[in-house]
């Protein structure tokens, strides 16, 4: 049975460098999406939402594998970070900070292949969050680097990608901040923590 591992099919993607940003052109694809407001270190609702990804996601992927004879490795969690002013989101005041949680799902799973797993997981999970969803999502032009470390010592990078790189390389921000986690932090030592930070652009 064929199997997919998309952080192997999409290395670019997933994969970029720790000591350079790198410009990518990002596809459309699909997520599982939840969004919240508050601190994320301290909310119910991320921790809700987090549980309802990964279990959908998981009941995706055996279903692909039992009903369609394709079989993947679930992508790992995402989110997209922002606040009604941003200036609360970069300077660390995260009780105002909003997010998006999402883990992609392949494009040969559908909207009812996606209810049924809703269906079942509320079984166990009760009722979804009202914005619990499977939605397409597409960046198209980012600029991208490899985050190793505490997830609270990224701000340096960012600082440099918003105040250095686009500006330098005529790009304007064209969307959230975005962060792919690779790296479980349950398992994994703070400072061996592998994250990507991706920022859509246009340019100017």
């Amino acid at each position: 049975m064929e199997k997919t591992d998309f952080r192997k099919a999409l290395g670019d993607l997933y994969g970029p460098s720790d000591k350079d940003f790198s410009i990518v052109v990002v596809p459309a694809m699909q997520f599982v999406m939840c969004d919240g407001q508050g601190d994320p270190n301290k909310s119910a609702d991320y921790q809700g939402g987090l549980n309802w990804l990964f279990t959908i996601s998981y009941k995706l992927k055996f279903a692909s594998r039992d009903h369609l004879q394709h079989d993947y490795v679930v992508p790992p969690l995402e989110a997209l970070w922002w606040a009604d002013d941003m200036r609360d989101f970069v300077e660390g005041r995260k009780e105002k900070w909003r997010w998006t949680q999402m883990i992609m799902v392949p494009d040969w799973i559908g909207k009812e292949m996606f209810a049924e797993a809703v269906k079942v997981a509320g079984k166990k999970l009760g009722a979804p969050p009202p914005s619990l969803r499977l939605e397409p999502f597409d960046e198209g032009l980012s600029v991208q680097i490899m985050h190793i470390g505490p997830y609270g010592a990224e701000a340096p990078t960012i600082k440099r990608l918003h105040e250095e790189f686009l500006p330098r390389h005529g790009l304007a921000e064209n969307g959230l901040h975005h962060e792919i986690y690779l790296s479980d932090p349950r398992r994994t030592a703070p400072d061996k923590l592998k994250t990507v930070i991706r920022q859509p652009v246009k340019r100017m």
